[in-house]
């Protein structure tokens, strides 16, 4: 399903860098992650929002064995 400014919960994931049950996670944990819009079953994520939040929120550093 493409509509123009929305990602699939697979498109937010790779965006991220995560997998796409950390989308679902962050969306439920994380007060200001973006809300997903319901198309029928699929859920879609507002493009805009995911990138401004990634902004925010810069991807954490693995730790050094």
């Amino acid at each position: 399903m493409e509509i123009p400014g929305y990602l699939t919960t697979d498109q937010a994931a790779e965006r991220l860098g995560v997998n796409r049950q950390s989308v679902y996670n962050l969306a439920n944990r994380a007060p200001d992650f973006p809300k997903p819009v319901k198309v029928g079953r699929a859920s879609l994520w507002p493009e805009a929002a995911v990138d401004e939040w990634r902004a925010k929120h810069p991807a954490r550093q693995r730790k050094a064995k």
